[in-house]
């Protein structure tokens, strides 16, 4: 990648820009930090910039160091820095082709996580997850008042911890009830619920699933979580929901009840009951660019 670290009035500054991801318009979807050509930096400066710009997650693109990769991303949180995450590694993938530095098509992603595909095209790009895992969830009722629901509530399958990348817990409820969802962080911290809780409801005869999802940490509530998405779909097939033999489609809608709408497409892929692969899709839309200071740590 060509460098873009510059001088001004002497400090050293690097290109960024902020994305919408999994967005039907500007302002919509999962916002995101991209900076680029990070390579010398430290992590106390990537978190530092994280920080700075306080969003849920930025993306740090860097050279490859694995073989066949194109990229490396490196994935912080305003605290802490992730292994893989969805909107990052799609919102990342899309910025590197729009701005002239990829060619468009398959990619092939340097994360923690391994090297994984991204394909781009025109207005989005389609991740692909990391080998699927499912486990039992705490018990539905439990996690159902952890999240300020009640077991009358509830739909179907008991929970279950399921991701392709990043594990969420997923609680199955009536439609009506999903914007009900007031999770209580101290009720939640011992559960064993991943990295967070997706409260959802499912639409069988579209194949579409409205979700809210929160960080196990605080409960803090994202609103387009690709990696949820992806774990949705080994949730559904292990549920019954979805067929367990061949490619489903579905769909998630999620963000709308905090005023940020967001679209997530997927696939899942399964044999003998389970899934084997999980992908998702959706839009990016630039909203801003600009020039940030190296924190001198």
């Amino acid at each position: 990648m060509e460098a873009t670290v510059g001088a001004v009035s002497g400090l050293r500054m690097l290109d960024y820009e902020i994305v919408d991801v999994f967005a039907p318009r500007a302002f919509a979807g999962n916002p995101l930090a991209v900076v680029f050509d990070a390579d010398d930096l430290s992590t106390e400066q990537c978190q530092a910039l994280a920080n700075e710009f306080h969003l849920s997650e930025t993306s740090f693109l860097c050279a490859p160091t694995e073989p066949g990769a194109d990229y490396r991303v490196r994935i912080f949180t305003v605290s802490a820095e992730l292994p893989f995450a969805g909107h990052p590694s799609v919102g990342a993938a899309h910025t590197l082709v729009r701005t002239g530095r990829l060619a468009a098509g398959t990619l092939h992603q340097e994360c923690g996580a391994g090297v994984l595909d991204v394909v781009v095209d025109g207005d989005g790009a389609t991740l692909t997850g990391g080998r699927p895992t499912l486990e039992d969830g705490p018990e539905a009722a439990v996690l159902a008042r952890a999240m300020g629901l009640s077991a009358a509530d509830l739909v179907g399958p008991p929970s279950a911890v399921a991701g392709c990348g990043l594990p969420f817990s997923y609680l199955l409820v009536h439609p009506e009830v999903v914007d009900r969802a007031t999770p209580d962080p101290a009720a939640l911290s011992g559960l064993g619920v991943g990295d967070g809780v997706s409260v959802l409801s499912w639409d069988a005869a579209t194949s579409t699933a409205y979700a809210r999802v929160f960080a196990e940490a605080d409960a803090w509530e994202d609103p387009a979580t690709g990696s949820a998405a992806l774990g949705t779909g080994v949730f559904l097939v292990s549920a019954g929901l979805l067929d367990g033999e061949g490619t489903s489609s579905y769909t998630i809608r999620q963000g709308e009840h905090m005023g940020r709408p967001s679209l997530l497409e997927c696939t899942v892929t399964a044999s003998g009951g389970r899934a084997v692969a999980a992908t998702v899709r959706g839009a990016v839309v630039p909203v801003a660019a600009g020039r940030i200071r190296v924190p001198e740590l």
